[in-house]
């Protein structure tokens, strides 16, 4: 399979922090707070990536949380109506994330987690059911993880050794 680098510094990536929770060990001398922040980057233009940042303050945890997305972006196959190109299920661990192509004017309909990355990879007409785990890191990670598994027609065809109209109908 090939792998394409996505070089982060030349693009305008946008930031949305998914969840921050608060993480405590109990040591002998009391208890040791953290941070841990989910963060979800994106550029809108089909690139979108998440990463986990964590800290002893909330601002630390989410630069961290960016500069990891920034790391793990992927390249997603888009339609001519800003749609995926065809039906997939992603999963991750217990998490499995239906994401349904979707005609021009439908929107994004999508829960709190899989909405943050269809936004950030520029998705507009997309239908989304989480299934299982409803955690949320899980729950980004299996829309990632489905995202990366699409295909374009073109891809398709060139598997198959057929045309595009073939595959396309």
């Amino acid at each position: 399979m090939k792998r394409t680098i996505i070089d982060p510094s030349q693009m305008e990536l946008n930031e949305n922090v998914v969840a921050i929770k608060r993480v405590t060990k109990v040591v002998k001398g009391g208890r040791n707070m953290r941070f841990a922040a989910l963060v979800v980057v994106g550029d809108g233009n089909g690139h979108v990536g998440a990463g986990l940042g964590k800290a002893t303050e909330i601002p630390d945890a989410i630069r961290k949380g960016k500069e990891d997305a920034a790391k793990n972006l992927i390249e997603v196959k888009l339609d001519e109506n800003k749609s995926i190109t065809h039906d997939i299920i992603g999963k991750h661990t217990g998490a499995s994330v239906l994401l349904k192509k979707a005609p021009d004017g439908t929107g994004i309909i999508a829960g709190g987690p899989a909405r943050a990355v269809c936004e950030l990879a520029g998705i507009a007409n997309i239908r989304t059911k989480s299934l299982g785990s409803s955690n949320k890191q899980n729950v980004v990670l299996a829309t990632i993880e489905a995202l990366r598994q699409l295909k374009s027609p073109e891809e398709v065809a060139r598997l198959r050794g057929k045309s595009v109209e073939e595959i396309v109908g």
